[in-house]
C-alpha cells in the first residue's frame, strides 16, 4: 500500500522482501481465518482476502483487517479471483505466493521457518504436509515423520503404483491445490495456465510441474516439519441457504461442473501441444505404472 500524500519522486528506502497470503473467505469461517492470518507476521507478509460471500464489514473488528487487501465478489472461486487479481505483473514484488483455502488449521505451522526450508531445498512449488487427521485425498500430501521435506511416495500394489522410477504426478513432482505455495517465477507460469472460464482449476495440479523452473522431481515438494490440518469444510455451493436439500443440490452442481472442467482442461492441453510444433514435452513418460 502507498501513502496518499508525500513526494512520490523522493527516493525510498529499500523495503524488505515480502510474500503474499491470499485466501478466499466467508464470514462463517472468520475464527479459523483469524487464527490462520495471525500466524503470518505483518513485517513479512501482505494479506489479501477474497470474500466469496460479499461480506467485508464483518471482518473490520480483527486487528489485522485494516492492513489486509479486501476483494469482494459473491459466489466465485479461489482460482477465479486469482486469475483476475493476482496477475504476475501485479504481484511481482512478492517473493512467494501462498494461495490457500480458508479451512486450514495452523497450530503446527510457522511460515518463516517454512520459507527457510523452501529456500534451502530449492522448492519452486510446494505445500505444507497435511496432518494425518486431515481430509487427505492423495497420499503424497500426508505428513512423513522425521524429515523436513519429501518429494515422492511409494505405492507397491493396486492401480496407479508409485516407485523409485516414477517420474511425475501423483507419485512425485506434485502438490494439491488447497495450500500451494509458488515462487515468483513459478507463479508467472502457473497463472497463465489458469483458464479464464474454468473456475475450479481441476487438472491443473497435474501440470504444475511444468512451472517448476527445472526438474519437477527436485523443485516440487511437500514440507513435513511445517504441517497443517485441512478441515475439509464445503463452502462454495452452500450459497448461504439453510435448507439441506438446496445445499446438497448446489454442491452436486459444483461437483458436476468440476468434472466437466477437468475434461475441458485436458482437451485444451492436448490441443495446445498438437498445435505447437516447436515444443518438446520434457515429461513424456507416464507418471505411474499398474
Amino acid at each position: 500500500m502507498e501513502s496518499l500524500g508525500g513526494n512520490p519522486g523522493r527516493k525510498k528506502a529499500v523495503r524488505p522482501s515480502k510474500s503474499l497470503l491470499a485466501i478466499p473467505v466467508g464470514i462463517k469461517q472468520k475464527a479459523v481465518v483469524d487464527k490462520l492470518v495471525a500466524k503470518f507476521p505483518a513485517s513479512n507478509f501482505v494479506v489479501m482476502l477474497f470474500h466469496y460471500d460479499g461480506v467485508v464489514d464483518g471482518w473490520r473488528d480483527l486487528k489485522w483487517s485494516d492492513r489486509a487487501i479486501h476483494v469482494a465478489v459473491r459466489d466465485q472461486t479461489k482460482w477465479w479471483f486469482a486469475k483476475r487479481f493476482l496477475h504476475p505483473d501485479v504481484v511481482a514484488e512478492y517473493e512467494y505466493i501462498f494461495l490457500w483455502d480458508e479451512d486450514i488449521e495452523v497450530d503446527s505451522f510457522d511460515p518463516l521457518e517454512y520459507l527457510r526450508i523452501v529456500r534451502r531445498e530449492g522448492l519452486e512449488i510446494s505445500q505444507p504436509a497435511l496432518d494425518r487427521r486431515s481430509q487427505i485425498h492423495h497420499r503424497l500430501t500426508a505428513r512423513a515423520r522425521n524429515v523436513d521435506v519429501h518429494r515422492r511416495f511409494y505405492k507397491t500394489s493396486g492401480h496407479g503404483r508409485c516407485n523409485g522410477n516414477s517420474t511425475g504426478p501423483p507419485c512425485t513432482g506434485w502438490v494439491e491445490m488447497m495450500v500451494p505455495v509458488f515462487s515468483r517465477a513459478a507463479w508467472r507460469c502457473a497463472w497463465h495456465m489458469i483458464q479464464n472460464d474454468l473456475i475450479y482449476a481441476w487438472g491443473m495440479d497435474f501440470k504444475l510441474g511444468y512451472c517448476a523452473q527445472g526438474d519437477r522431481r527436485r523443485n516440487v515438494g511437500v514440507v513435513d516439519s511445517q504441517y497443517v490440518l485441512h478441515r475439509g469444510i464445503p463452502t462454495l455451493g452452500d450459497g448461504g441457504k439453510p435448507q439441506v436439500s438446496a445445499s446438497a443440490a448446489d454442491r452436486l452442481a459444483v461437483r458436476q461442473r468440476s468434472y466437466t472442467e477437468l475434461k475441458l482442461f485436458n482437451r485444451r492441453w492436448k490441443e495446445a501441444v498438437a498445435e505447437d510444433g516447436c515444443w518438446t514435452d520434457p515429461y513424456p513418460d507416464p507418471a505411474t505404472t499398474g
